[in-house]
């Protein structure tokens, strides 16, 4: 084995073992921290700004991170936002028991800064990889099938931790956030070397890449159709797969449906999204990044049909849609991210990869919000159809992309 790819399998392993802490201290606050503003501001209209504010801080972070990297290298980009987490963490946990809901809130939005870091690892895993890219950055995607999974799970002991140090039972997890995104920061810190964006700026013969202003990276994205597309991508599955997945609980939420069945709709999306993103690496190398995004287009209009024609009581039906939903989404971030990556210069990279980051977590966060007006005002049939339709324009916009 060579000496890179020795370095590239070491990387890939430190990445997903921080993805791992990563995922379990952001997923495990998403519930707790709707519960936490409800019981803070004593409505419940209130309670998604939590999870809006959080992420509008990943929004917000991901050109700031993007910026550390070509300065400083992805070291110091993942930890400062792993580390900006687990101060908002913090945060949240003195907003709690005070509560103030505006230091809770600042606390949700620098955990957003974690979110930001996560989505950024996944660019980290191909910095060195020669071949088989896709493949290497799924790794770290899958890394946060263990969070996604085990994090809400904890609410229960995280709340028993709280209370034993006298602090409200809601700001438990956030206890638990600001402990893995900490030891996250720390295996970045100490393992990640040497560093892959500088190890790869070396080995192209630079001494580092020059800092590419994010204007100079949005003009090249404007003008260079694969990038673009790339990025389209990416935001449009993402927005599709928010817009459904956060209205599902309440669609079936309207008939006499347990949470506990509700739960487990969620959860097998969940698995959709990464359990099996390695597999989807490996067909994105196989077949090609071009292909894979038109997989990932099918499968999520297949979703929006499966899931539009359900009845709010069949969870079956709701199930499968929900799984093709979060397998859709790999397909569109796996496929997308790789072909962002190889079709932009090594020096407008990092800059890119912010764009797209800011770009992906600003369609989240619109189609959250909108689907909720749909909701209230349609049905949530209209609200798969109306997402099926950027998802449709985007398999068309593929056609006329020349395949990689």
């Amino acid at each position: 084995m060579s000496s890179n790819s020795a370095l590239q399998e070491r990387t890939v392993k430190v990445l997903a073992t921080a993805q791992v802490l990563n995922g379990v201290g952001v997923a495990g606050t998403v519930a707790a921290g709707s519960l936490l503003v409800a019981s803070i501001t004593n409505s419940e209209t209130l309670s998604g700004l939590a999870q809006t504010s959080s992420v509008l801080g990943a929004a917000a972070l991901a050109l700031p991170l993007a910026r550390l990297t070509g300065r400083g290298g992805r070291r110091l980009a993942l930890s400062t936002g792993l580390i900006a987490g687990a101060i908002g963490s913090l945060l949240a946990i003195l907003g709690g028991s005070d509560k103030n809901i505006y230091l809770m809130l600042t606390g949700t939005f620098l955990v957003g800064a974690a979110s930001a870091a996560g989505y950024q690892a996944r660019f980290a895993a191909i910095d060195l990889a020669n071949e088989k890219r896709a493949k290497q950055l799924s790794f770290v995607v899958w890394g946060s099938t263990i969070g996604a999974v085990t994090g809400p799970n904890l609410m229960e002991p995280a709340g028993n931790l709280a209370e034993s140090l006298d602090l409200p039972r809601l700001t438990g997890p956030y206890l638990i956030s600001a402990l893995t995104l900490g030891l996250a920061a720390l295996v970045i810190q100490l393992f990640l070397r040497p560093d892959p964006y500088l190890t790869a700026a070396k080995d192209s013969g630079a001494s580092s890449l020059p800092r590419i202003k994010t204007k100079v990276a949005l003009r090249h994205i404007r003008s260079n159709p694969k990038t673009l597309f790339a990025i389209a991508a990416i935001a449009i599955g993402h927005i599709a797969m928010v817009a459904v997945m956060v209205m599902t609980p309440v669609h079936m939420a309207h008939v006499d449906v347990t949470l506990t069945i509700i739960g487990l709709v969620i959860s097998v999306h969940v698995l959709g999204m990464y359990a099996i993103s390695p597999l989807v690496g490996a067909l994105t190398d196989h077949l090609g990044r071009l292909r894979v995004i038109q997989i990932g287009v099918v499968t999520l209009l297949s979703s929006a049909l499966i899931s539009g024609l359900a009845r709010a009581g069949d969870a079956i039906a709701l199930g499968i849609g929900l799984f093709l939903l979060g397998l859709g989404w790999s397909c569109t971030l796996i496929a997308g991210s790789a072909l962002l990556t190889e079709s932009v210069e090594p020096e407008l990279r990092s800059a890119s990869q912010g764009a797209s980051d800011l770009v992906m977590n600003l369609s989240g966060a619109a189609g959250g919000a909108v689907a909720g007006v749909i909701i209230a005002s349609l049905s949530y049939g209209w609200l798969c159809l109306l997402a099926a339709i950027p998802v449709a324009i985007l398999g068309i916009w593929s056609l006329k992309i020349k395949a990689r």
